[in-house]
């Protein structure tokens, strides 16, 4: 375990170094002690393809503090308190008529977490691909494995600029950095998306059996072999689908998934996080500390809460001194605080079972299958503590209850679920904004920092 952390700690730096100032470039930096991208290009050795992936591993997880802390406070699952700071809570929370523009704070000339980190991981990517690719010193089934594994990651790195922008739309041809390809819409983005899953799925496809050829982190622990691999592509291909709103294509992606029906809901891959040279766990916040900068849960999500709810016990704590920041807009409280993270590195869980069982239910319930659904959303409730589900069972009044088991059961993951679910279902209007005198934002234009580096090109 040490060595891994150390590993990928070592990866995260030297994946820094060779990022250049566009987020789609990588620098041919020769580095005796790390590969260049000349290095690799050709012949690659195996302790090579081996770095790459650990530094893709490293860039895999990159995203999870800004999404945590924004896409989560643009659908009110929390409010990322910072009192140094009172844009975190006017600009975030769209306080005073803010709306998003190209240089949004905390997006709009950098990206941030929601567009330049998740490209950077899709070049590293393809870069890993163009090792495994351009060597005789791995065999044809290593290849396979390596590609898979590369586009299963690719896959999932899609799917967030494609959410943060929406219908502004993204581009998905980035092979040539210098010459990106134009922006294709959300639609067609989510099906190229699609396409690169079922690529990764077939590659691992050609891969044999057993392990995996190379090492991975703890976060792939009880997934480290093909099959595990081509569960965890098929998860990611379920979520994806349901965006795409492919009832059948989520039930079948699941049936290929790692989706437990009567497993642990926590099952699923992570994102490791240890001591330096790693990084700790970006969301944990000792308890009852003394700070004014801070994740807090929203109010409304402990309004809302149906009692006896064994989630709101395990994942909230009630604060001894709750925190408060004062805004334009009145004083913001936050009474509790995170409480899913015993220390700080704690691995955080990128897709679980819980969310795969949610996906079953939706997929059932927008295809008619009510008695299916109310099976599935069940399994969440009693795991919950709350009973079995007793309500209607027409298509609108299950959605609205499997909305509302997804709202607890995945709050505030590194992902933004309820801003997403409430868009793709027209339902930003539900999200309360009187509790910060704020504003529900559908989407976000591209960052300045892309338009920049159109006009750079054109010249």
């Amino acid at each position: 375990m040490k060595k891994t952390t150390r590993n990928i700690g070592f990866a995260m730096i030297a994946a820094t170094m060779i990022a250049g100032c566009n987020p789609l470039e990588f620098d041919d930096i020769q580095d005796p002690n790390n590969p260049s991208i000349g290095s690799i290009a050709n012949n690659a050795s195996s302790e090579q393809i081996q770095f790459l992936i650990t530094g893709l591993e490293s860039r895999h997880r990159g995203y999870v503090t800004n999404i945590s802390q924004a896409w989560n406070t643009f659908g009110r699952e929390i409010w990322y308190l910072n009192a140094s700071d009172p844009r975190f809570q006017t600009d975030w929370l769209g306080q005073n008529g803010r709306v998003p523009d190209r240089s949004y704070f905390g997006f709009g000339n950098t990206g941030g977490g929601s567009w330049a980190t998740p490209y950077q991981s899709i070049k590293q990517a393809d870069v890993l691909q163009l090792a495994a690719e351009n060597t005789v010193n791995i065999t044809d089934a290593q290849k396979s494995a390596v590609i898979g594994f590369a586009k299963t990651i690719q896959g999932y790195q899609f799917m967030i600029p494609a959410n943060f922008v929406y219908q502004n739309g993204i581009r998905m041809d980035v092979t040539d950095p210098l010459n990106p390809g134009p922006f294709v819409s959300y639609e067609q983005a989510l099906d190229q998306i699609n396409t690169i899953l079922d690529e990764g799925f077939q590659a691992f496809s050609s891969a044999g059996s057993g392990d995996f050829p190379f090492r991975l982190t703890s976060g792939f622990n009880g997934f480290n072999t093909i099959a595990g691999l081509q569960q965890v592509n098929r998860a990611i291909a379920a979520r994806l689908n349901a965006y795409r709103e492919d009832w059948q294509g989520v039930l079948t992606a699941l049936n290929g998934s790692f989706m437990d029906l009567n497993g642990n809901l926590n099952a699923g891959p992570a994102h490791p996080y240890g001591a330096a040279p790693d990084i700790f766990n970006p969301l944990f916040y000792l308890p009852n500390a003394a700070v004014n900068t801070i994740i807090v849960v929203h109010p409304s999500v402990l309004d809302d809460a149906t009692p006896g709810d064994l989630r709101v016990q395990s994942k909230f704590l009630e604060r001894t001194n709750p925190v408060t920041v004062t805004t334009d807009a009145g004083a913001l409280v936050g009474t509790h605080q995170d409480a899913r993270w015993s220390n700080n590195t704690v691995p955080i869980p990128f897709i679980r079972n819980e969310e795969l069982i949610l996906l079953k239910a939706e997929a059932h319930a927008n295809l008619n299958q009510a008695d299916d659904a109310v099976e599935a959303i069940n399994i969440i409730r009693n795991a919950a503590g709350i009973g079995p589900y007793t309500g209607a069972t027409s298509t609108s009044a299950l959605i609205d209850e499997i909305l509302y088991q997804r709202r607890y059961s995945l709050w505030a993951e590194p992902w933004g679920h309820r801003w997403i679910d409430a868009r793709r279902y027209d339902r930003l209007s539900d999200i309360p904004t009187s509790y910060d005198g704020g504003a529900i934002f559908t989407q976000f234009p591209h960052p300045q920092a892309e338009l920049s580096w159109d006009e750079y090109v054109g010249n």
